[in-house]
């Protein structure tokens, strides 16, 4: 069996100056895992995933997380373990001096997405 199964995520983490990029560390029918390097005042816009699970670990900084169509957000930090079950809104704004850095499982990897429109 000749497949990887250690990765080093800082080898995947891109920062940019225009929008976030997405980095796919691997992908298999189970799961797509994504590295993010997400600069202050950057976003990852509203969405969702309407099949599948989306879960964060935050390996550095901080942010405040969209929690749904109407814009409520909640802080979330270095250590945190944030879910967004099947078909729950989420998506993150860096509003600190620090980039926010963190893992993305989504499972399954058919999990699909769509960009929200927020309830105003």
């Amino acid at each position: 069996m000749d497949i990887d199964r250690i990765f080093h995520s800082s080898e995947f983490f891109q920062p940019s100056d225009g929008e976030p990029i997405r980095v796919v560390i691997t992908e298999s029918p189970v799961s797509t895992i994504v590295a993010w390097y997400i600069q202050p005042q950057q976003e990852i816009p509203a969405h969702l995933h309407p099949h599948g699970q989306d879960t964060w670990t935050i390996l550095a900084g901080q942010g405040e997380y969209y929690l749904d169509r109407a814009g409520t957000t909640k802080s979330i930090v270095k250590g945190d373990v944030v879910i967004a079950p099947t078909g729950s809104v989420h998506g993150v704004f860096n509003n600190s001096t620090e980039p926010l850095i963190f893992i993305s499982v989504v499972s399954p990897s058919t999990a699909g997405y769509e960009l929200i429109t927020r309830d105003e």
